[in-house]
């Protein structure tokens, strides 16, 4: 009989579950060196970008303050520059006319503002974002091989100097004591300090990007997909063993003068099941399967084993 059983699709069940995994990076040489990078970002306000007279920032990888300020404004701000709570958006109005006269009338513009500012919550929350000549923001950015899929929330913290905190509330806030000091993306790793109107925190942004005695800790966020294979045994299969201790003499089997004993070739012959292997279209190995114990084949009943791939 053959070596091989076809698995149908019905034998596979995929599976998603999230991982977490916590990180604890104490000073700043295990916090850069572990990929993470801190950013200034500061608003220059000359309209003319020439690289040789920008300032320059980050442990890792060099970027232009200028740049940094002006992407993250950008990408997660620019909703919220006239109002800490987003800007008004215009959309267009529908006056109903006479049934059948198509006298409907449209007032103000067909299209608002399209902006998406990647908000870390459903609930209506407060940005602010320092507009002034030469204000400053700090940037800490984590890359994906760290937090996964996303930073899980209300696990992030950064001590400073032991003594001052920032942490995240869960809806993508920084908070610093009782105060809301900035936000955090979780998808995107991104952590940016950016003081509010009450207080700029020079002394804190300063901290966080260029301290060395600093903590950084947060749990990532993976999801893994766990496949699991039935692989059915019938009464009827894989009831032969080509165990070498089955053969007569210390030769392999090959050549007549060996022979199966006797008792491993009648009906009531049950082999013991140690390993499952699945392999592809082509026969390749791909995946191996160790029971913790034998496992032994019923000669009167059907026997499934399970195997599970995590991927």
């Amino acid at each position: 009989m053959s070596a091989y059983k076809q698995l149908t699709p019905g034998d596979a069940i995929v599976t998603p579950f999230t991982s977490n995994k916590q990180f604890n990076l104490e000073g700043a040489a295990n916090i850069t060196g572990s990929g993470i990078d801190r950013y200034y970002g500061k608003n220059n306000t000359n309209l003319d970008f020439i690289p040789a007279n920008e300032e320059t920032t980050g442990d890792n990888t060099t970027r232009y303050k200028k740049l940094v300020y002006e992407s993250v404004k950008h990408l997660y701000y620019s909703n919220f520059l006239s109002s800490s709570y987003g800007d008004s958006v215009t959309t267009a109005s529908l006056i109903l006319g006479v049934p059948g006269t198509n006298s409907d009338v449209k007032v103000g513009p067909y299209l608002g503002p399209t902006r998406y500012n990647y908000p870390q919550t459903t609930l209506s929350y407060a940005k602010y974002f320092p507009t002034s000549s030469d204000a400053v923001i700090g940037v800490v950015t984590i890359p994906s091989t760290l937090f996964g899929e996303f930073i899980q929330p209300e696990s992030f913290s950064y001590v400073i100097n032991g003594t001052d905190t920032l942490t995240d509330d869960g809806e993508g806030n920084l908070i610093s004591g009782s105060e809301i000091v900035g936000n955090i993306i979780y998808p995107h790793g991104l952590v940016i300090f950016t003081g509010n109107s009450g207080d700029t925190h020079l002394d804190l942004i300063d901290g966080l990007i260029t301290g060395s005695n600093v903590t950084c800790s947060f749990k990532s966020s993976y999801e893994i997909l766990e496949t699991q294979y039935r692989c059915t045994i019938k009464e009827n299969e894989f009831s032969l063993s080509l165990n070498p201790s089955l053969i007569s003499g210390s030769a392999p089997l090959t050549g007549s003068e060996h022979r199966i004993y006797d008792f491993a070739t009648g009906s009531l012959f049950a082999p013991y099941i140690t390993t499952v292997g699945l392999y592809d279209n082509n026969n390749n190995l791909i995946a191996v399967g160790k029971l913790s114990q034998p496992l032994e084949s019923s000669p009167t009943t059907d026997t499934v084993i399970y195997v599970n791939l995590d991927r």
